[in-house]
């Protein structure tokens, strides 16, 4: 359920748009979105339409889940994603993960939320 600081991103989510906060005084991308600067303190924010590429900073496998609704998923795996341009952001992620691999962003529409979720870009 989006919360307060939340609910701009989930609803930029319904319109295919990865928007993110950016710090007014460090400059400093942050996510999940939150009232002041994790790294400044600073509470001034502006926000920042990101193109979802980056790079597969870590991923895990997901074999046991902790909802039987996703039961039928398995296994599937999460990421966290170094975003081009700053910032970190975890997701589940389609094809087969490796560090350092190139990632692009991908959304889920379902039938009351849209799900970020990334894939990997196959390099030729």
């Amino acid at each position: 359920m989006p919360d307060l600081d939340s609910q701009a991103f989930w609803a930029e989510l319904q319109a295919h748009r990865i928007v993110l906060q950016r710090c007014a005084t460090c400059d400093r991308r942050r996510f999940p979105a939150m009232p002041s600067c994790p790294y400044c303190g600073h509470p001034d924010w502006r926000s920042e339409e990101i193109s979802g590429t980056g790079t597969v900073f870590s991923y895990i496998v997901v074999h046991r889940t902790f909802d039987a609704a996703f039961t039928a998923d398995l296994p599937y795996t999460i990421a966290t994603v170094d975003l081009d341009g700053g910032g970190r952001i975890a997701a589940r992620i389609d094809g087969t993960p490796s560090i350092d691999a190139k990632a692009v962003a991908v959304f889920v529409d379902h039938p009351e939320w849209t799900e970020l979720r990334f894939r990997i870009v196959e390099e030729s």
